[in-house]
């Protein structure tokens, strides 16, 4: 029997949990939806920080400044479909949030780091979990980082948000399962264990703060202990039977965030 093989994204893992019928729309049926402008506020940012680090492990003399120009370019040129409706935030206040964030960025976390690699390309690793599921891990690290940490390396992961920083310090609530998935595919890809993963938390609330969080062991949630499965074998489980149960409880279920909103008989409003 040829093996059913079914591709997860690193940054996948928490809605496939969170919601399995939302995952399944966007992921298996490629239902999808526009972003808002938090999310291009996002990816712009990790732009501009992706190329100041870069130019500092290539020894370059790239300023901060400079480094900004691609935060700006990503903003008013974005790569995928966006409502500027959304999020209740104007292109031009975004662009003042980004760049705070960005200098900041610069000056305090950046050189907290001893970076090796920005943006490295991941090889997909395929698991196969038995009963004829197979499970692809692919991704790439456009938000993360590896940095070495005295006896071996972390991959410390740039997350940007509305509620990435609470009372100073960074969230790491749900980030497990995509700073595992790199650890596991970083692993494989460079034959290099690594120690674990941090979060680099940069808030979009518009007060400009950031902060770093401790160590942890992200890999141990995908692949569990002796005594507990990890997410990887739920995954394969549910993968089996075919079920992507609904979760109308979920903090995001709803029309601004769901591609299934339209036709999911599960949610009450």
């Amino acid at each position: 029997m040829t093996p059913s093989v079914y591709t997860v994204r690193a940054s996948g893992w928490g809605s496939l949990f969170d919601c399995a019928y939302r995952w399944e729309g966007e992921h298996l049926l490629k239902i999808r939806k526009p972003a808002g402008m938090r999310a291009l506020l996002g990816t712009s940012v990790h732009a501009g920080t992706a190329a100041y680090d870069q130019a500092r492990i290539d020894g370059s003399n790239l300023t901060i400044d400079e480094a900004a120009g691609s935060l700006v370019d990503s903003l008013h040129n974005p790569e995928y479909d966006v409502d500027y409706r959304q999020d209740g935030i104007s292109l031009r206040e975004a662009e003042q949030i980004g760049l705070a964030l960005h200098v900041r960025y610069c000056t305090e976390i950046a050189p907290q780091f001893d970076y090796l690699e920005v943006e490295t390309k991941l090889d997909p690793m395929e698991i196969d979990c038995g009963g004829g599921v197979v499970i692809r891990l692919t991704g790439s690290m456009d938000r993360a980082r590896v940095a070495n940490h005295g006896t071996g390396v972390v991959i410390p992961d740039v997350k940007t948000g509305s509620r990435v920083v609470s009372k100073g310090v960074a969230q790491m609530k749900g980030r497990s399962a995509q700073t595992g998935t790199y650890q596991l595919m970083y692993e494989q890809t460079r034959g290099i264990r690594t120690e674990g993963a941090q979060i680099i938390a940069l808030s979009t609330a518009g007060r400009n703060e950031v902060a770093v969080s401790p160590i942890f062991d992200a890999r141990r949630v995908m692949v569990g202990t002796d005594d507990t499965p990890g997410l990887i074998q739920h995954a394969a489980e549910m993968f089996r039977a075919g079920l992507f149960p609904p979760n109308p409880q979920s903090p995001i279920c709803s029309e601004k965030y769901c591609s299934r909103w339209a036709t999911c008989i599960y949610h009450e409003d």
